[in-house]
């Protein structure tokens, strides 16, 4: 029983420490950035062309490490994409089907099929990224708190080795220095990531579409923000509207109910 008890007083002096250490390294980070999206408030709704933005971004940037499993390329007709579009972008990726005669062999995705990763395996996603695992972009805004607010505030947020020196420091109070294949983030939970800038120049990204805005590095940070949101929620806008539907009809209800409460009561004292 002693040595149990033991055992459990480690064990939470160990998660305290830890804690700690999180809310020292955190208590150091800048507040998230604002990217004053359209969906954002109770009438809120995805821009199309935005979104369309953010998918080039994340297709010519972000689909070289980052998997997008839980959505599938018909999904893109939501966002404005042409069926021929979505299907060209689809046939570009391959998988391993199963012949008439028994056969492995590769076969172009459709419409139906998830993204493709870009990597085979968890192992192989590791070798290639300094033993770090790139996270699946599908519902990152739904694991990360500030979710797009944080995302583009960690785009954004890079700074080099001598800034991070001067300008954040461990639990311990000693200056933070990025190791070979780190790299500093201002926003990142104790500032020290493995993956390095993803967005780097204006222009990085070719904007395609009318009245597109400049692909600056904000610009494109920002778009890719908002497509990983409606990757995480698609039927946001359906989900608004029902719930504003809700609400007025029991807007609509108590008023009833309220009428009918005075008409049955007009003639008894209380």
């Amino acid at each position: 029983m002693l040595k149990l008890a033991r055992t459990f007083i480690l064990g939470a002096g160990l998660c305290a420490a830890a804690a700690t250490a999180a809310l020292a390294a955190e208590g150091t980070s800048p507040p998230l950035k604002d990217g004053d999206w359209s969906f954002e408030g109770v009438f809120g709704t995805y821009d199309s062309a935005q979104l369309r933005r953010g998918f080039q971004v994340y297709q010519g940037v972000c689909s070289a490490c980052h998997g997008l499993r839980q959505v599938s390329y018909r999904n893109l007709l939501q966002i404005g994409l042409s069926e021929a579009q979505a299907k060209q972008i689809a046939g570009e990726k391959t998988k391993k089907v199963i012949d008439d005669t028994g056969d492995v062999v590769d076969k172009p995705r459709g419409l139906a099929d998830r993204f493709a990763s870009p990597f085979p395996n968890d192992q192989a996603a590791k070798a290639a990224n300094n033993g770090a695992l790139p996270p699946d972009l599908s519902l990152i805004t739904k694991a990360r708190l500030g979710g797009p607010r944080y995302l583009y505030s960690l785009l954004i947020g890079y700074v080099s080795n001598e800034e991070c020196t001067k300008a954040f420091k461990d639990f311990e109070g000693k200056p933070l220095k990025p190791a070979d294949g780190q790299y500093c983030n201002a926003y990142f939970p104790g500032h020290i990531l493995a993956m390095a800038p993803p967005i780097t120049a204006d222009g990085q990204v070719e904007y395609t579409g009318e009245n597109a805005p400049k692909a600056t590095v904000q610009q494109m940070a920002k778009d890719v923000s908002a497509f990983l949101m409606w990757a995480a929620e698609p039927k946001m806008e359906e989900r608004k509207r029902l719930g504003i539907k809700v609400i007025l009809f029991l807007l609509l209800l108590t008023g009833v109910l309220y009428g009918i409460y005075r008409k049955v009561w007009a003639g008894i004292k209380h």
